[in-house]
């Protein structure tokens, strides 16, 4: 399963009662931080999750409020005694960024490697996850991320027993392992059906609405998106800023054909955003505000 928290949803500027934008994911024993604006960490500890599992961090773009809250969390994950490599993947300039929020923070006791994206797509396979960077349209180079869990085909026991596979290969060769031994290869395809539904989690914040998000948020079990302005009037504004309203960001749901949708990364002068929502919902019914601190427990299906 896949746990997906927001910590913060809000976008310029902390509010009381919201946090600047940031999504972690656990599986498997591996955290993974999308954006981490400031403030991060606090929210981490109120929902009494841990530092330490967090293996990646992915940026959309190096607006301060997507980025600012770095230096004091590489401090705090120093200080729980972490030594294994931290990755971090972010648009082009993504050491140059990082180098720079670190002369505030210049030792710590794991290494950080550098993924920087310099096309309009890539992928990256780290810690069971399958990470899509797209990129999207704001007024920086700016990217949304698909996190996918891949899930491989069921094993097939008298598959297995009618080519004579001797029983100690069955768990690496169900675990997507190739093996040779006595001169002869068993490869996966021998014992594995066709792959299975996995989990997809898309999220898109800072961004016009433009078809690579529906594109690759397609079929998504949650899909997370900016929804800076909830009121009509404010459409103007969304397009000179390059970002999106709610219900701009409900027609690319319903493009993708997503299973549900959180709003988020709202704009400090939104007040009361769920008075918007029943417009939202008549364009995408399941669709719900994002808040800070929201959780979902994604499973596969059976």
């Amino acid at each position: 399963m896949l746990d997906v928290c927001l910590l913060g949803t809000g976008g310029m500027m902390p509010l009381p009662r919201r946090r600047l934008t940031s999504l972690m994911t656990r599986y498997n024993g591996s955290n993974l931080l999308i954006d981490c604006g400031e403030g991060t960490q606090v929210a981490i500890k109120e929902k009494g999750w841990t530092f330490k599992p967090i293996d990646v961090i992915c940026f959309t773009h190096y607006h301060a409020d997507h980025i600012s809250g770095l230096p004091g969390l590489l401090l705090t994950m120093g200080n729980t005694d972490r030594r294994e490599p931290l990755t971090m993947i972010g648009p082009k300039g993504l050491e140059r960024v990082v180098n720079a929020l670190r002369v505030i923070c210049p030792e710590l006791p794991f290494p950080i490697h550098f993924l920087e994206i310099t096309e309009p797509e890539a992928v990256f396979e780290l810690y069971g996850y399958k990470i899509t960077a797209f990129r999207v349209q704001h007024n920086m180079i700016c990217y949304g991320y698909t996190i996918e869990i891949l899930r491989k085909g069921k094993f097939d026991v008298e598959r297995a027993k009618e080519q004579k596979i001797p029983i100690r290969l069955w768990n690496p060769l169900q675990k997507g392992e190739t093996v040779e031994i006595d001169g002869k290869t068993y490869t996966p395809d021998m014992v594995l059906g066709p792959a299975r539904k996995g989990i997809k989690v898309t999220y898109c914040t800072d961004s016009r609405p433009v078809p690579a998000i529906s594109e690759h948020a397609k079929d998504s079990d949650l899909f997370i998106c900016e929804g800076m302005y909830g009121e009509p009037d404010k459409e103007a504004k969304a397009r000179e800023y390059k970002h999106m309203t709610f219900q701009e960001a409900a027609k690319l749901a319903l493009d993708a054909n997503a299973k549900e949708l959180w709003l988020t990364h709202f704009s400090p002068s939104l007040v009361g955003p769920e008075q918007y929502m029943e417009d939202v919902r008549r364009i995408f019914p399941p669709a719900m505000l994002g808040k800070d601190g929201k959780t979902v427990e994604l499973s596969f299906d059976s």
